[in-house]
């Protein structure tokens, strides 16, 4: 089954993470167990966004060293039931090779229905590593020119690393404010300057801002989730529309 799936983005900013857990939840809600791991070494924020911070005893470099077995790395949510966490090592000095990454990867994906990889921002080697074990990926943009070039650039970098299944999501998507600033025509010319099929176009939501500095606790009741659902449900091999708002 092909259920590995890193989120990457050109720049920060775009709200990759919020993504990552997110479609995980709606994934959950589904009836999916799910791994989240995060492989922004030195910058992790999963474990804070997840209410798990002061549970984390052992990271993916601590699981690949031996200082624990793979399992004591992962940590339950304490609020979605079916959703794990692997924390990023703390040190940007510990991040895994590729090769390292695909091993530990392949080592735990029979036992989750999705893993859910969050890149770090950009195509240095940290966005290699954490692609290196990915079936698929989400590239997160905003519907402005600097954040669609740089999900141009992640897309070309995927090809190169053989990713080839690849979809566009567009987030914090405001109507108003895009007529308003008019940088692009309308959403097709979004798309087509990103070079890469939309698979959810997700709206700026206040609810999902806060509460992702909550500890996700909550999420499961956000309206603006819906969009989330479509997107789990597209990627679970489901027809439905696209949610537009």
């Amino acid at each position: 089954m092909d259920n590995v799936i890193v989120v990457a983005s050109g720049k920060g900013g775009t709200g990759k993470s919020t993504v990552c857990i997110c479609l995980s939840v709606a994934l959950v809600k589904k009836g999916k167990k799910v791994l989240l791991i995060d492989c922004d070494c030195g910058m992790r924020g999963l474990d804070i966004m997840l209410d798990v911070e002061q549970d984390i005893l052992f990271d993916a470099s601590d699981a690949v060293c031996g200082n624990c077995s793979f399992g004591e790395a992962i940590y339950k949510s304490p609020h979605n039931p079916n959703l794990y966490l692997m924390a990023a090592p703390f040190d940007a000095e510990n991040e895994l090779s590729p090769s390292v990454f695909r091993q530990l990867v392949d080592s735990v994906r029979n036992n989750f229905d999705y893993i859910i990889i969050d890149s770090p921002a950009g195509i240095g080697s940290g966005f290699v590593t954490a692609s290196a074990p990915a079936d698929k990926a989400l590239i997160v943009t905003n519907a402005e020119p600097t954040s669609v070039r740089g999900g141009l650039k992640v897309r070309r970098k995927l090809e190169a690393l053989g990713v080839e299944n690849q979809r566009l999501v567009i987030n914090r998507f405001d109507r108003k404010m895009f007529r308003k600033l008019r940088f692009y025509e309308d959403l097709d010319a979004v798309i087509d300057a990103a070079q890469t099929q939309l698979i959810a176009l997700v709206p700026f939501s206040y609810d999902i801002s806060v509460i992702m500095q909550r500890g996700a606790a909550g999420l499961e009741d956000s309206a603006a989730l819906q969009v989330f659902d479509r997107l789990a449900d597209r990627l679970d091999g489901r027809r439905v529309p696209l949610l537009i708002h």
